[in-house]
């Protein structure tokens, strides 16, 4: 009960994000697909502790900035992020696009930690927190280089691999053989493999033992003509970060 409890509390701070709006308890309830009496309970319960605050009698609630708070402070302390965020911002600014930082999740998913957005109009667009999958992401390919061969091919061959579109690879084998060319070139890339005209390019990096990897993204129009020397940029980032 006190997963679903705290699954609940997760699933109201993304109602808000997504609708960014006040919410009635009646379209709280209903957007969760959740009883109203949990609903109000829960509601009570972060209002008293400062998280929502009522709008006016039948406005609707609204979070309070405590949210924001608590956030920045956890964010500000996180080791690895504070360690690696100036690399990952002159990433940015260097080549003006979107750049990510990842690593594996428990379940062998990519899981997206950070998200420098593109200043460009069109761009790659993601959001921390993102999970994505191993085969047909660049970054889950550099993840996945780093893994000894045989827990690489048993994440690879756990369950068969999601076609996206006709550029995605779906046997184990190929993608072997893809990371193989990837590392010998020196970048792992995707190429509209997973979301047609978006692409990225994505280096390993060894951080207290722990892999992770960086990556910078974009629509394939623009990335594709500058892997090499993006590539060449993500490496030096990656080698300063792991002598850092």
């Amino acid at each position: 009960m006190s997963v679903k409890t705290a699954l609940r509390v997760i699933e109201i701070i993304e109602v808000y994000a997504r609708e960014k709006r006040p919410l009635s308890l009646s379209e709280l309830a209903r957007l969760l697909q959740a009883p109203v009496s949990s609903c109000l309970a829960l509601i009570r319960t972060l209002s008293e502790l400062g998280y929502l605050y009522e709008i006016g009698r039948r406005n609707g609630y609204y979070p309070t900035s405590r949210l924001l708070a608590m956030a920045q402070q956890i964010a500000r302390n996180d080791p690895v992020l504070d360690r690696v965020y100036p690399s990952l911002l002159e990433l940015r600014e260097v080549t003006q696009e979107t750049v990510v930082f990842a690593k594996l999740a428990q379940d062998m998913r990519v899981v997206y930690l950070q998200v420098l957005d593109s200043p460009h109009t069109i761009r790659y667009t993601a959001t921390a927190g993102e999970f994505k999958p191993v085969h047909a992401n660049s970054l889950g390919k550099a993840l996945l280089s780093t893994l000894p061969a045989a827990q690489r091919q048993a994440v690879l061959r756990a369950a068969p691999l999601a076609r996206f579109n006709e550029r995605t690879l779906v046997e184990p084998d190929a993608v072997e053989d893809e990371l193989a060319r990837s590392r010998e070139r020196g970048w792992f890339s995707n190429l509209g493999e997973s979301i047609a005209e978006v692409g990225a390019i994505a280096w390993p990096v060894m951080l207290s033992g722990e892999a992770y990897a960086i990556s910078i993204g974009a629509p394939v129009y623009r990335i594709e003509p500058n892997q090499q020397a993006y590539a060449k940029m993500l490496r030096a980032a990656c080698i300063a970060l792991e002598q850092g």
